[in-house]
């Protein structure tokens, strides 16, 4: 069985969403899936998020062996960096409040 980490469309016309999901390659673009990792939504409006991705369950698929389509690998990127830059600007703001205090 292989597996990969894709996307299937959701919504409605010209205005789409999509699941990041694990499914068998065999099987068809909207079809059977094995788990939902994701939501993204290309047109977001207003306070809802574009992209919300597990990236536990994420890794842990890649790590049995799933393999990632090239949108679903740029998604993924894309989350990993715009956590690890909210995590940097949390640790330089946690760094100007010690240096305040000191």
């Amino acid at each position: 069985m292989a597996v990969k980490i894709r996307l299937q469309r959701h919504g409605a016309k010209h205005n789409p969403t999509y699941r990041l999901v694990a499914a068998e390659s065999t099987k068809p673009r909207d079809g059977r899936f094995i788990e939902i990792l994701g939501l993204y939504h290309p047109k977001a409006r207003g306070s809802q998020k574009e992209i919300e991705i597990k990236l536990e369950r994420v890794d842990y698929w890649i790590n049995v062996g799933a393999q990632t389509t090239e949108t679903a690998r740029s998604l993924i990127k894309k989350t990993r960096r715009a956590i690890s830059s909210d995590n940097s600007q949390k640790f330089s703001a946690g760094l100007e409040l010690i240096k305040s205090t000191i």
